[in-house]
């Protein structure tokens, strides 16, 4: 009964999505506001029916109901509760019907949130976003309904995928849905705005925080993947460019680039046609993604190969709703008042710059992952573009990006000084140089430009706290004064440090684990001994082991630094029953100064095991560093001035759609 109320729920939401995509925007041509404000009680009540539908698909996987045909794919009975309820979303049907409800999340949140928006603007606002959610409510309903019943009902399910068994990946897809979705917030303001003609600093000011938004939660939702890989697949490695992992990172590289964008359409009324281009596209990558992940056009480890037939469908609402609001954009832009002007050397043109190389750096990815798919379409041949593409390609525009970095808020908007700029960054470029010569101190030898590395993210860090001090007058006012100051500064400020603080320390544990990570492959025998990075390591042998529901071979390994046992660690080789899945757990030793990973291979003969070492120095601060860039950017967001209408200009007018003739 639960599953015909979830199924009868989801088709109800289908018709309220609608109600909301046909009477406000029809309201809103006609000036009739009550029937703009049915798209208000038509997003919160979608909201409540796909809640309706999520929590019975729940039950049925908690429960382990084996009348659903979904239920017995993917789960089991003896799987843990925690997998028993991730398994919900560890699936095309399940992880869709997600989907959809954080798409509701968010448009019921601009109807609650959205009132200092103009009527027609939150009535259209209100309807696109209901529009997405009839596509892909349909392709649900036609195509992957979760509520499929099967007869007779078979005892036990299949299982969940074994490597998806994973805390940190269970709760991955929610958050990198919410990135991924919460950009159609983007979108149906950008949407709206060529509709409605209101394209000026209040749009940029009422559009950031949404972005902002979307963008925290897809930072921390692709770093739980990255961790996940890292831990899990026993590669050693910590980004892999895999198609799937830069399917998420495109989308992050073009919010980037439209939250910057943004501030300047806000502060400027300046780059508003670019600005409403990059709200098109950080969502249109978002549903390139979503068809990538879902068409089986892809195998990758966290892919849904699934029936082809379904990709055609959502390929079919990608190019809907992307090529719609392109066309849109393309007979509008060009009507657009283009506003305020800037020199090249200003905030403005920091920030274009910025932009510049970001979503060259985006384009560049999005070139290396579909190049060999369509060449293959196209000739049938079939190329590898892997790391040695993306190093190549994407590696050099982001040197100059982090150079440039902490110049911009130095600059004033209009006109800037450059070598103002510089002078009160002397604080950063002396830290720099100190990380630099230690830097080249520890290493001893090679690679070279690795101490480079390390400065530049150092850079990166002391100029985002140099940005900070500056503003609060240190070390030239007095003491009461710098703290008044202090208290004074707006949170965005200090958010916007705080992130920029967070990409340097990412990139201290990039240069550092690229450049120096150690691994050696070998083959031992119990009461053997191995060394790496002056960690020793005796091999003990083998036990057998029993969990939940696997069965495990694990290897221990007492872990000795200058003669002193430190710890011992536990890799395994797994062997899931449901469905019969094979899986290496890697041991880990996490210290500031690096990971020691320690991987079990097979068996060999006379009881020896091959068994891989490494050493991956500083790695946890890539980790440590989207974990601030999170809170950098949830500080952004808690300042009010982000979360209110932008205030009325007196001087400035509202950029309008010229009217055609």
């Amino acid at each position: 009964m639960i599953a015909e109320v979830g199924h009868f729920a989801l088709i109800l939401a289908l018709g309220v999505a609608l109600v909301q995509t046909v009477l406000p925007i029809w309201g809103a041509q006609r000036g009739d506001l009550a029937m703009m404000n049915v798209g208000s009680s038509a997003a919160q009540g979608q909201l409540a029916l796909l809640l309706v539908a999520f929590i019975g698909l729940t039950i049925a996987y908690v429960t382990s109901d084996f009348s659903l045909q979904n239920v017995v794919q993917n789960s089991h009975s003896a799987k843990p509760m925690l997998y028993k309820i991730s398994g919900v979303w560890g699936n095309h049907e399940g992880s869709m019907l997600l989907w959809v409800l954080i798409l509701a999340l968010f448009g019921s949140a601009v109807a609650l949130f959205g009132r200092n928006l103009p009527p027609d603007l939150k009535a259209n606002v209100l309807g696109v976003q209901g529009s997405i959610s009839v596509a892909f409510l349909t392709f649900i309903i036609t195509t992957s309904n979760p509520f499929t019943r099967i007869h007779p009902a078979p005892f036990e399910g299949q299982g969940l995928n074994p490597i998806l068994q994973d805390p940190a990946l269970s709760f991955h897809p929610p958050f990198l849905y919410m990135g991924y979705v919460g950009f159609s917030i983007a979108f149906s303001f950008a949407v709206a705005a060529l509709i409605t003609g209101r394209i000026d600093p209040a749009w940029a000011r009422w559009v950031r925080p949404w972005t902002l938004a979307a963008w925290m939660f897809l930072t921390i939702g692709i770093s739980m993947g990255s961790w996940w890989a890292y831990y899990e697949l026993g590669w050693g490695g910590w980004w892999f460019w895999d198609p799937v992992e830069n399917a998420s990172f495109m989308p992050w590289l073009a919010g980037t680039a439209l939250l910057h964008s943004a501030l300047v359409m806000e502060k400027r009324d300046a780059l508003k046609v670019w600005t409403v281009l990059l709200a098109i596209l950080a969502f249109s990558l978002s549903l390139m993604g979503t068809f990538l992940v879902r068409s089986g056009v892809l195998t990758s480890v966290h892919s849904f190969a699934v029936d082809p037939a379904r990709g055609v469908f959502i390929l079919a609402i990608m190019v809907l709703f992307t090529g719609g609001a392109l066309a849109l954009f393309a007979s509008r832009a060009g009507l657009l008042r283009q506003g305020g002007l800037f020199a090249p050397v200003s905030r403005e043109g920091a920030l274009v710059l910025n932009n510049l190389l970001i979503t060259t750096a985006c384009a560049a990815v999005f070139v290396g992952t579909l190049y060999p798919l369509a060449l293959e379409a196209v000739t049938g041949a079939k190329i590898s573009v892997g790391p040695p593409f993306f190093n190549a390609t994407f590696g050099p525009l982001m040197i100059p990006l982090l150079i440039a970095m902490p110049y911009g808020p130095f600059l004033s908007w209009k006109r800037g000084d450059i070598l103002g700029a510089s002078q009160r960054l002397w604080v950063a470029a002396f830290f720099t140089l100190l990380a630099i010569i230690a830097a080249y101190a520890v290493s001893g030898s090679g690679p070279w430009l690795a101490p480079l590395g390390i400065g530049l993210g150092m850079w990166v860090i002391m100029g985002a706290i140099s940005e900070v001090g500056f503003r609060a007058k240190a070390f030239r006012a007095p003491l009461d004064e710098v703290l008044r100051r202090l208290r004074n500064l707006p949170r965005s400020a200090y958010g916007a440090a705080v992130a920029h603080i967070g990409i340097g320390v990412m990139v201290l544990g990039i240069v550092a684990t690229t450049a120096w990570q150690s691994e050696k492959i070998v083959a031992l025998s119990p009461g053997q001994t191995a060394s790496i990075a002056g960690y020793e390591l005796k091999f003990a042998g083998v036990v057998p082991a029993q969990g939940p529901n696997y069965s495990e071979q694990v290897g221990q390994f007492v872990v000795s630094r200058g003669g002193k046992e430190v710890t011992r660690l536990l890799p395994s080789k797994r062997l899931y029953s449901a469905p019969e899945t094979a899986t290496t757990e890697a041991g880990i030793l996490g210290a500031w100064t690096g990971d020691l990973y320690v991987v079990l291979g097979d068996a060999l003969k006379d009881g020896a095991f091959s068994v891989r070492f490494y050493f991956n120095p500083l790695v946890r601060l890539i980790w440590i560093g989207t974990i601030i860039m999170f809170l950098g950017g949830l500080i952004s967001l808690s300042d009010r001035r982000l979360r209110v209408g932008a205030p009325k200009r007196a001087r400035v007018r509202a950029a309008q759609v010229v009217p055609a003739e």
